[in-house]
């Protein structure tokens, strides 16, 4: 609400100049995640027409603030809160040719208002689950919005066979996913850090990445069972004064926060303390945990470990998330339940160097395999006159 306040007044002044045959194409991503899968399309969209205008609107903060400063964007705003009048009077500023929502994003006002102006919009990378209000008996309403989308690229065919059942055939295609370009992308670009490689010295890494305090638990249950040759990043995804403070009660003398290090020392656990360097972490890896599957809103980003061939252990509540469904029934990733299954997991994991080589080399080749979405989904949008 706060970033909201004086936004027509920033956009009057901030929104670019619309010029004759110039392409505008607006991007609505709901927070930081939507936006890394959003991101490979705006930087390829850009790489083919230099001239064309990229708006970006987030709905959270968590995705405005980080990115607020996106070079690649011609303008970064919070998308007014969806109202007939807000959207008109927003889509008048931005003037776009080419209206593109990332995955979730469904805001009925602002959709029929693009239908009535007859400016086209594309759902990015959008995954559908049964129990969505679109497939509904009372979905009516949701429905009449996925219909007022003029092209629904998807992720895979389970969600195009829904939407085939509910008469979307015409306006839906399968094109894969983004976010496997985007860790692609993330990967060739992983820039080293010293302090991890020498605090990694001559052992092995398990990187624990987002992990939330149930996740902390565990690990910190493990610890003495870890063995010897092994030791453990762990990246919060909080990392408040309060949180923090957790930790270093929790993990004691083994522990040492990533600000504080200083070589030699004997602690086995490394505790980042700072935000953004997780996706470039999982390099020196062995061995990953994705923190956030002991929580209703399920794991985190499991393509960033996967993307250098780690195996993933991670909570039971994965389900929402089709690339770990996949990545578990391809025996690449492991969920477990409790303190007893992920000791079992991870001694074994730790153990076995031929398992663990097996493993790394099937999960590069399934995220290679996945990856070209981004140019598929490119060919469908428009190019400058």
């Amino acid at each position: 609400m706060r970033g909201r306040k004086g936004q027509w007044q920033r956009l009057a002044k901030q929104v670019p100049v619309s010029k004759a045959h110039q392409v505008r194409y607006w991007m609505h991503c709901a927070s930081l995640g939507e936006f890394e899968q959003g991101r490979p399309l705006i930087e390829a969209l850009k790489a083919r027409d230099p001239g064309c205008v990229v708006l970006l609107s987030f709905f959270s903060p968590s995705g405005y603030e980080p990115r607020k400063d996106y070079p690649f964007a011609d303008l970064v705003c919070y998308l007014p809160m969806d109202g007939p009048h807000a959207a008109a009077r927003f889509l008048d500023f931005l003037q776009p040719t080419q209206a593109l929502f990332v995955k979730y994003e469904f805001w009925y006002f602002y959709l029929n208002e693009l239908s009535l102006r007859k400016i086209p919009s594309v759902l990015v990378s959008g995954i559908f689950r049964e129990s969505q209000p679109f497939f509904a008996w009372w979905g009516l309403f949701f429905r009449k919005m996925l219909r007022l989308f003029s092209l629904l690229s998807l992720q895979d065919a389970h969600s195009l066979s829904l939407l085939q059942a509910r008469g979307l055939a015409g306006k839906a295609v399968i094109t894969g996913d983004t976010r496997y370009d985007r860790v692609a992308t993330i990967a060739s670009e992983a820039r080293p850090i010293p302090i991890i490689e020498s605090f990694r010295g001559d052992d092995k890494l398990i990187i624990a990445g987002s992990t939330w305090p149930e996740d902390e638990r565990l690990l910190c249950s493990y610890l003495p069972h870890m063995p010897q040759g092994w030791k453990l990043v762990l990246a919060p995804h909080e990392i408040d004064t309060v949180h923090l403070s957790a930790i270093q009660e929790a993990f004691g003398k083994e522990c040492i926060f990533y600000s504080a290090y200083k070589p030699g020392g004997q602690e086995r656990v490394l505790v980042i303390d700072n935000i953004g360097m997780l996706s470039s972490l999982y390099r020196y890896g062995a061995l990953a945990c994705i923190g956030g599957g002991f929580n209703r809103g399920g794991i985190h980003n499991v393509l960033e470990p996967a993307v250098f061939g780690l195996p993933v252990v991670m909570g039971p509540n994965y389900q929402k998330f089709r690339e770990a469904v996949e990545l578990v029934r391809l025996g690449l990733a492991f969920a477990v339940a409790d303190e007893s299954s992920l000791y079992e997991r991870l001694q074994l994991l730790t153990s076995d160097d031929a398992l663990r080589e097996r493993l790394a080399e099937a999960m590069s080749r399934q995220v290679v395999s996945q990856t070209g979405a981004t140019a598929k989904i490119l060919s469908l949008l428009p190019v400058a006159h």
